[in-house]
């Protein structure tokens, strides 16, 4: 089952509407979506790649072990510092600042077998954060800034991606 096909079948009304946008907006991007395995193997969970590298990671309908079930999580970034050093000092309007620091998440010292290595301190365009998830980012149902706020996100992270390959942007 694609993506799609879990959004429609899972959700409906505005939840359904907007988080097709999103899907939309980030193939519109040249990303791709990879059914999740393992853990998230029997959920409808995504992972997000650009180039073949992680953007971010969906999940629809949120069930099984998952504490904060929302029709919609997104989850973003992850300890490999070439990445986090995008968000220390990405120049971003302070609007959109104020909403990624409201969804920064904290560990939460994952279940065991998991690869938590915990908390680590990180600075998240110009703030510092202590305690903060290896995924630095997660919004749980996004109202529609915070979706904005994933898109900027998204483009930031390609854009990162981009520069390492040595690839021209369009």
């Amino acid at each position: 089952m694609n993506i799609e096909a879990a959004i429609k079948q899972e959700l409906t009304g505005d939840d359904q509407r907007k988080t097709l946008e999103l899907v939309s907006f980030l193939r519109t991007n040249e990303m791709e979506f990879i059914r999740g395995d393992g853990y998230w193997a029997n959920q409808y969970y995504w992972y997000v790649r650009y180039m073949g590298e992680d953007v971010c990671y969906i999940l629809v309908n949120g069930t099984g072990d998952e504490e904060n079930s929302a029709p919609l999580a997104v989850w973003s970034d992850t300890s490999d510092s070439s990445i986090s050093a995008w968000y220390e000092s990405y120049p971003l309007d302070e609007h959109t600042k104020e909403i990624a620091w409201s969804n920064v998440d904290y560990c939460g010292k994952c279940s065991p077998g998991s690869p938590c290595y915990g908390g680590i301190r990180k600075t998240v365009f110009g703030k510092a954060f202590n305690g903060v998830c290896r995924c630095t980012f997660r919004f749980d149902k996004p109202n529609d800034s915070e979706l904005e706020c994933i898109r900027n996100l998204a483009e930031i992270r390609k854009s990162n991606i981009i520069s390492k390959s040595g690839k021209i942007e369009r």
